[in-house]
């Protein structure tokens, strides 16, 4: 269904050789896909409808649901041992991206929708950082509950470089959300979570 570039991507996942990546939220087992739930419109790949300022263009990640009923705190993580290579703080839209390398092969994953960020541009993480949270109820009335999800991604063609912004001193790169038109589009830049996650289970 994603065309024949996809599966082949989907068949190489488990060959790049980088350290493990996790699911970034809190459940019992950050590998069991199981243990999530994705919002009705946030599988990976699905084609979204145009809006005013968005063309129509496929979903570039996946739309994770906040995994318990914590509103106050609830942690995102960073997938795994990596570098912070770009820091956006700037209400609903704030995002983190992350590199992650392994024997000279890389990965990118980013994440969105998030706040109270503890992480900085330069930072090493783990899988085990806390690098930001789900919204708390106060911020999902001001910014509304459309955001009550986090938005995750998992690149493996580098982020597109930024301008010099002083406003977000640490906003050095964006990604291909928005941006990817076709399907090929999609599989020649990113990597679909759930397969990778899939992929990567222990047996």
């Amino acid at each position: 269904m994603m065309g024949k570039l996809c599966l082949l991507v989907l068949l190489l996942i488990g060959s790049v050789n980088t350290d493990r990546l996790y699911l970034p939220v809190h459940v019992t087992d950050r590998t069991d896909t199981r243990l999530i739930s994705l919002t009705h419109i946030g599988q990976y790949g699905l084609k979204r409808k145009a809006r005013p300022t968005v063309p129509s263009h496929y979903h570039t990640g996946i739309d994770i649901k906040r995994p318990t009923s914590n509103y106050i705190n609830e942690p995102v993580y960073a997938a795994g041992k990596g570098r912070v290579i770009s820091v956006r703080n700037d209400g609903p839209f704030s995002q983190i991206i992350i590199e992650h390398e392994s024997n000279n092969d890389i990965l990118w994953t980013v994440y969105e929708h998030i706040l109270g960020i503890t992480c900085h541009a330069g930072d090493n993480v783990t899988d085990k950082t806390v690098v930001a949270r789900f919204f708390n109820k106060s911020e999902l009335e001001k910014y509304g509950w459309q955001f009550d999800h986090l938005h995750f991604e998992i690149l493996k063609v580098k982020p597109v470089k930024v301008k010099k912004n002083v406003k977000f001193p640490e906003y050095y790169y964006k990604t291909y959300a928005v941006t990817c038109f076709s399907v090929d589009d999609l599989c020649k830049r990113t990597v679909n979570p759930m397969e990778y996650f899939k992929s990567h289970t222990k047996k």
